[in-house]
C-alpha cells in the first residue's frame, strides 16, 4: 500500500514560456538570446510543483482550465532545471511526453517569483538529502551489535545518596540543648477567666466598706 501522498510545493500564478536555439556555449544558456522577452513568449501561465517521496515534478498548467501544458519532472543531480548565465529570472527546463524529452525556456516577471521557485526546489533537495541519511543511520544502527545492560547472577548495584549523613549532622541537637538549660522550660499560668475575675472585684469592694 502506497502511504506516500502528493503534497503542493509551490505555486506561481504567472510564468511564461519560449523557444529557445540550441545551446551555443558548454557554459550555459543566456536569455538574450531568446528574442524580446516581453513579447515573444509562446505561452503563459502558471506553474506548480509538486512532490511526492522522492519525486518532485514542475507543472506548467493553463490559469482557468487546469490543462496541463508541459511536465518537467525534477531530478536535482540532471539537468533537468538551469539557470541561465545572464538573468536570474529565467530557467531552461526539460520537459518530458512519452518518453521523449524537449528544453524550453521559462521565466518571471517579478524576481520574487524566481526567488520562490529556487527555494522550493531547493527546499526538496534537502528533505531528501536529510531522509536519506536518516535512514542510512537506521540501518547502520541494525548491523551493530546488541548491548546486554541486564544484571548477570551473582551482580548487584549499590547506589550512594550524596551527602544525607552530612545533613543529618547539620540538625541541631534538641536533647543537649534542654539539658543546658535545666530541663523543661516551665510553662506561664493561664489567665484568670470571667468568674474569678468578677470575684476578685466583689473581694476588693467588701475590703473598701470596712
Amino acid at each position: 500500500m502506497d502511504t506516500e501522498y502528493e503534497s503542493v510545493l509551490l505555486i506561481i500564478r504567472e510564468c511564461f514560456v519560449y523557444k529557445i536555439p540550441p545551446r551555443s556555449a558548454a557554459k550555459g544558456y543566456r536569455a538574450a538570446e531568446w528574442g524580446d522577452l516581453g513579447s515573444s513568449f509562446l505561452w503563459k501561465g502558471r506553474l506548480r510543483i509538486l512532490g511526492k517521496g522522492e519525486e518532485c515534478s514542475i507543472r506548467l498548467e493553463d490559469n482557468d482550465t487546469g490543462e496541463l501544458f508541459a511536465l518537467c519532472p525534477y531530478n536535482p543531480a540532471t539537468n533537468s532545471v538551469e539557470a541561465v548565465l545572464d538573468s536570474s529570472r529565467y530557467f531552461v527546463l526539460k520537459i518530458e511526453h512519452e518518453g521523449r524529452h524537449a528544453f524550453i525556456g521559462m521565466g518571471f516577471q517579478e524576481r520574487s517569483d524566481a526567488f520562490d521557485f529556487n527555494v522550493a526546489l531547493q527546499d526538496f533537495t534537502k528533505q531528501i538529502h536529510a531522509e536519506k541519511k536518516a535512514a542510512e543511520r537506521a540501518a547502520h544502527a541494525d548491523t551493530l551489535p546488541k548491548k546486554d545492560y541486564s544484571l548477570k547472577e551473582g551482580q548487584t548495584i549499590s547506589i550512594n545518596i550524596g551527602n544525607v549523613g552530612a545533613k543529618r549532622g547539620n540538625r541541631p541537637n534538641t536533647s543537649s540543648s534542654s539539658n543546658n538549660s535545666g530541663g523543661i522550660v516551665p510553662l506561664l499560668p493561664p489567665p484568670p477567666s470571667a468568674a474569678q475575675v468578677k470575684q476578685q472585684q466583689q473581694q476588693r469592694n467588701n475590703n473598701n466598706l470596712f
